[in-house]
């Protein structure tokens, strides 16, 4: 659906974009994350045909975005990170509005415009001016008018932005329910969206992409966490003789047991728990808890930002 590749672009002195290349197959959902100023903006108003990269190239559907410009805007549905919303318009006037822009057939309108009501939850506002609507109904006129025309792709530019915790729990089973007929890039800085919403993340940072890559791949780590009920002696120096053990850490759990990191090798080590099973029976310690330890996506984008 999305073929991005070696994407530059700069404003003045300041490098937004630094050959930042991606693949999105259709019907994914994947979230573009990284911090304020990463260049995810910058991103998106390439993709949507809204901005002029330096070099590079980007197809949407098949088609380029530089020299098809309107077929591909007429296949993708866009919310911005400020909603282009007219406040004096009543939501139906609005709606309507947009369904005469995006060309919808009149004997296609009503289907198409109950559809997206429906799916934004509006129909009790309709006849309301949009500037009477809270942050949250707001958003989702915004989100009815880029799903009206029932688009291929749908790209939402920080969706939660400004919403409470009630309306982003809301907008976040919308994008679910949309999922289900389009393919869907959503950016944000708020990790906890793409955890709720996401199996692919691509990381950006200073114009780069850090990380791109499926929530379980970045989870994964070649290490495991050994819990006991009590503390025998030897039980790290045991430990680090494993093969495929680079280190062991000691710590306490919470409730006060004796815990274990047992620290893998960084890429394709084996998965430690059997071994340490196999010691444990061995040598009859008194096993609590053996995992597979998983890291969280804040750590992996602390780890990025650290490196950055």
């Amino acid at each position: 659906m999305i073929d991005a590749k070696d994407l530059f672009k700069s404003y003045g002195p300041v490098k937004a974009l630094c050959g930042v290349s991606f693949h999105i197959a259709e019907g994914e959902i994947v979230g573009l994350l990284g911090p304020n100023g990463a260049g995810k903006t910058t991103v998106i108003k390439i993709l949507t045909g809204f901005l002029q990269p330096d070099s590079g190239s980007v197809q949407i559907g098949g088609l380029d975005v530089l020299t098809h410009t309107r077929e591909v805007q007429a296949q993708l549905g866009y919310l911005p990170e400020n909603a282009p919303l007219y406040p004096e318009l009543s939501v139906q006037a609005y709606l309507k509005m947009i369904a005469d822009l995006r060309q919808i057939a009149p004997d296609e309108q009503l289907a198409g415009l109950s559809e997206a009501i429906y799916a934004t939850g509006l129909q009790e506002h309709l006849t309301r001016p949009i500037a009477q609507l809270s942050k949250g109904f707001r958003q989702r006129v915004g989100l009815a008018q880029a799903i009206l025309h029932k688009p291929k792709l749908l790209i939402l530019d920080e969706p939660t932005l400004g919403l409470d915790p009630t309306q982003i729990v809301e907008v976040r089973r919308l994008i679910r329910r949309l999922a289900e007929q389009s393919t869907i890039l959503f950016s944000t800085h708020i990790l906890s969206e793409v955890e709720a919403l996401c199996d692919r993340v691509i990381i950006l940072m200073n114009g780069e992409i850090r990380a791109d890559a499926h929530l379980s791949e970045l989870a994964a780590t070649p290490d495991a966490v050994l819990v006991l009920a009590d503390d025998p002696a030897g039980v790290d120096r045991v430990l680090r003789q494993l093969p495929g053990v680079k280190g062991v850490i000691t710590m306490r759990t919470m409730d006060g047991f004796p815990a274990y990191r047992v620290l893998g090798q960084p890429s394709n080590g084996p998965d430690l728990c059997p071994a340490i099973y196999d010691l444990a029976r061995q040598h009859n310690w008194p096993l609590r808890e053996l995992r597979r330890d998983v890291r969280t996506l804040e750590t992996v984008f602390n780890e990025l930002a650290t490196a950055a």
